[in-house]
């Protein structure tokens, strides 16, 4: 059954808050043993990852080493944490793929760390499924407004 539009929000706002607040064992168990987490880089890299270079296309087990790194406090470009908040709009059911829902949002997302502030904007797809008496995502595409341009280093959770 495909979930209803208030369903995809609480769960967007809630991985939105989970990634904020650094929980980062909450987050991941959003995550479906299917799961693709994917940053396409510039260029035609959006419509095939498999062919062109991403910023990041994570199976489940690389979703999980991301959280163990960004956990073990050895990745420098997070220690110490940076200070996070993202805000997600324009919420729309788009359609369903294999039986989950599809969902498209738009974010921007407030970084601050050091004495700098990094916005990330852009474009969010997600793949939802019901999973028992929950919800869990199968799919993240996060598709950057300024992804043709060089990138700061990416050290959080998009």
């Amino acid at each position: 059954m495909p979930l209803t539009l208030i369903e995809a929000e609480a769960f967007l706002y809630r991985e939105a808050r989970l990634a904020d607040t650094h929980d980062y064992d909450s987050w991941e168990e959003l995550w479906t043993e299917d799961a693709i987490y994917w940053v396409p880089a510039g260029g035609d890299s959006a419509t095939d990852p498999a062919n062109n270079v991403s910023v990041l296309f994570d199976n489940r087990s690389r979703i999980g080493t991301r959280v163990r790194q960004l956990k073990s406090g050895k990745r420098h470009s997070q220690n110490p944490k940076s200070s996070v908040c993202r805000l997600i709009s324009n919420v729309e059911l788009l359609g369903e793929h294999e039986g989950d829902t599809v969902i498209g949002a738009t974010a921007l997302v407030v970084e601050s760390r050091d004495d700098r502030t990094t916005m990330w904007a852009g474009r969010y797809e997600y793949r939802l499924r019901r999973v028992a008496d929950d919800v869990r995502m199968s799919f993240k595409k996060v598709t950057l407004v300024d992804r043709e341009h060089p990138l700061n280093t990416l050290s959080i959770l998009l």
